[in-house]
């Protein structure tokens, strides 16, 4: 099954705001999806937690995912205007200037899902991800995220459990789902550097 499939709109306003009420198991796959891992890859990582191909289709009838467009090659290069304006081309290229701090930043209503408290946004996030990404070897640090009670522990466990990401997953996973921890984690503050994430400098960003 070496179809790719990507987020639809729809797909992309669930993780943003679980307007679907999408069931919990379903949304970890519904995050993996990305665009880029063919869906074999993707069944495999969750295995672990009882996902199959049925649970993908399941997302695609549903039409939170599709098939991801193929890159066309095309024969002869596409005309480009002979004149564009410098205000235009600066205005494009701006987002790809913005400084990568923010990223681990945004205001709480862009990035909690409404009604929704830091704290419990924090605690699924890790549960879910734990299960789909570590698994098994996952589960001392499960127990530490059931224990903690404030985002201060939450905070503390950042570093064992980009550690544990890393381990199973590799860099791309690892720097992915540090990027939307720190969001949670973080919100309106700055994110401590990748320094002291000990042996995992390659999931610098």
């Amino acid at each position: 099954m070496s179809t790719v499939f990507d987020k639809t709109d729809k797909g992309r306003e669930e993780i943003a705001t679980r307007k679907y009420h999408v069931a919990s198991r379903l949304r970890t796959l519904l995050v993996m999806v990305d665009g880029k891992h063919s869906a074999e890859d993707l069944l495999h990582k969750v295995a672990g937690i009882g996902l199959t191909a049925d649970n993908l289709n399941e997302l695609l009838e549903q039409g939170f995912i599709q098939k991801a467009a193929e890159p066309v090659v095309a024969d002869t290069a596409i005309p480009v205007p002979a004149a564009v304006p410098a205000a235009m081309t600066t205005a494009t290229e701006a987002p790809a200037t913005t400084p990568a701090a923010n990223s681990a930043g945004g205001t709480p209503s862009s990035v909690l899902a409404e009604g929704q408290s830091q704290f419990e946004a924090i605690y699924r996030f890790y549960t879910e991800t734990i299960k789909s990404t570590i698994g098994l070897r996952g589960y001392g640090l499960q127990l530490k995220v059931e224990k903690a009670s404030s985002i201060d522990e939450f905070r503390q466990i950042r570093q064992a459990y980009l550690e544990g990401v890393l381990k199973a997953q590799g860099p791309e996973m690892a720097r992915s789902l540090r990027e939307r921890l720190d969001q949670l984690l973080y919100l309106n503050e700055t994110a401590p550097p990748m320094t002291t994430i000990i042996g995992i400098s390659g999931i610098n960003g």
